[in-house]
C-alpha cells in the first residue's frame, strides 16, 4: 500500500468514531469527579434520587438506561440472521469465546484476584458484589460499539451484522441463567425475580421498542434512517455519561477511601479482554476464516455491552454495591483496551494470512 492510499485507510478508520466515542474515557474520568464533588456537596438530592424506587426499580435510572440501549439496538437488523450459513466457522468461535470461555473465564479471574491476590486491601463486604459485578459484565457481549471496532478493523460488515444480531437473540434467553449460574458458583445469593425483571427492562423491551422504531424509520427511507441514527447517537452517550455521575456520587465515599479500588477491578477486566480476543483470533486463523472475519470475531469476544452490566448491577444490587463500581470499570477502561486490541489485529494481518 502506498503512503497516500495508506494515510486515506487510516484517516477513515478514525472517521469511524465519533467525539464521544474517541474521548469516553475522558468523559468517563469526568463523570467520576463530577460525580464525586456533587456526591458530597448534595447528599440530600442522591439520596432522593435513590429512593425514587418501585418494585426495586429506580425510576431515573430506568429511564437513562432506556434512552442508553433503545438507539444502539435501533441498528441491529435481526433480518441480518440469515447471513450467519455464509461465514459459519467464524460464527461458531465468535459463539464459543462469548457464552461457553468468556463469562467463566472472568468468574475464575475475580476469583482469582478478589478473593485471593486484592482480598487483604478489598473491604470483606463487598468482595462479593464487587465478584458479581465483574460477570455481569462478562456475561453481555458488545452490541453497538463493536461496529465502530470493526470498521477500524476493515472486518466484514455484513458478518459484523449478523454475529451481533445472534448474540442478541441469544442473550435474551441466556443472559439471566448464566449470570444466575455463576453467582451460584461464586457462592453469591441469586435474586431471581430482580434478575428476570432487569431482563424484560433492559433486554427485551428495549429490543422490542428499538424493532418497532427502526421498520417505522425504515418505512420513511434509507435516508431518513441514517439521520436518525446519526441523530439519536449522542443522546446514547449522553445518558450512559449522566448515569455515571449519579453512580460516581454514591459511590464517592468509598472511593476517596480507598482509590486503589479502581485499578484493583480493572487488572482482571484488562486479562480477560487479551484473552479472548487473542484466542478468538488464534481460532479463527486455525479454522481458515479469512481476516477480515477474524476482526469482528476477536473484537466482539473482547467487548462488552456495559450498558446492560451497569443497569443489572443497579437493580440487582443497588447504587451503593461494589457490583455497580465494577461495571462502570468496564466502561473507563473500554476504549483505550480495545484501541489497543484493534491495533493489534491490524498490525498482524501479515501474520495471519500466512497461516490461512
Amino acid at each position: 500500500m502506498d503512503a497516500h492510499n495508506e494515510s486515506a485507510s487510516r484517516n477513515a478508520r478514525s472517521a469511524g468514531m465519533s467525539v464521544f466515542e474517541r474521548y469516553l474515557t475522558l468523559w468517563v474520568f469526568l463523570c467520576i469527579v463530577a460525580g464525586i464533588a456533587l456526591g458530597q456537596l448534595l447528599p440530600g438530592l442522591f439520596r432522593a434520587i435513590g429512593a425514587m424506587e418501585v418494585a426495586q426499580v429506580n425510576l431515573p435510572v430506568g429511564l437513562l438506561i432506556w434512552v442508553m440501549i433503545i438507539p444502539m439496538l435501533v441498528r441491529i437488523d435481526f433480518g441480518a440472521l440469515h447471513q450467519v450459513r455464509n461465514h459459519w466457522r467464524g460464527i461458531g468461535v465468535t459463539l464459543f469465546v462469548n457464552w461457553a470461555v468468556k463469562p467463566f473465564s472472568m468468574a475464575l479471574l475475580a476469583w482469582i484476584f478478589l478473593r485471593h491476590v486484592f482480598a487483604p486491601y478489598l473491604p470483606d463486604e463487598q468482595i462479593d458484589s464487587y465478584v458479581a459485578g465483574l460477570i455481569l459484565l462478562a456475561a453481555a457481549p458488545c452490541t453497538a460499539m463493536v461496529f465502530v471496532w470493526s470498521r477500524l478493523s476493515d472486518g466484514d460488515p455484513y458478518f459484523t451484522l449478523s454475529q451481533v444480531a445472534l448474540n442478541d437473540s441469544i442473550m435474551i434467553f441466556a443472559f439471566a441463567p448464566i449470570v444466575a449460574l455463576l453467582l451460584g458458583i461464586s457462592s453469591i445469593s441469586v435474586p431471581w425475580d430482580t434478575l428476570f425483571t432487569s431482563v424484560v427492562l433492559y433486554i427485551v423491551i428495549p429490543v422490542i421498542l428499538a424493532q418497532l422504531w427502526r421498520m417505522w424509520l425504515l418505512a420513511k427511507g434509507e435516508a431518513r434512517f441514517q439521520r436518525a441514527l446519526a441523530r439519536i447517537g449522542p443522546y446514547s452517550i449522553a445518558a450512559l455519561l449522566l448515569t455515571l455521575v449519579l453512580l460516581f456520587a454514591f459511590q464517592g465515599e468509598a472511593i476517596l477511601r480507598q482509590p486503589l479500588i479502581i485499578a484493583m477491578l480493572a487488572l482482571p477486566i484488562l486479562i480477560q479482554v487479551f484473552f479472548n480476543s487473542a484466542l478468538a483470533y488464534w481460532l479463527n486463523r486455525a479454522a481458515g476464516e479469512k481476516h477480515n472475519i477474524a476482526c469482528p470475531s476477536a473484537l466482539i469476544g473482547a467487548s462488552n455491552f456495559f450498558e446492560l452490566a451497569v443497569a443489572a448491577a443497579i437493580s440487582l444490587f443497588g447504587f451503593n454495591s461494589g457490583a455497580a463500581l465494577a461495571t462502570v470499570v468496564g466502561v473507563l477502561i473500554e476504549v483505550p483496551v480495545m484501541l489497543a486490541v484493534v491495533k493489534v489485529v491490524n498490525s498482524t494481518r501479515g501474520w495471519y494470512e500466512r497461516g490461512v
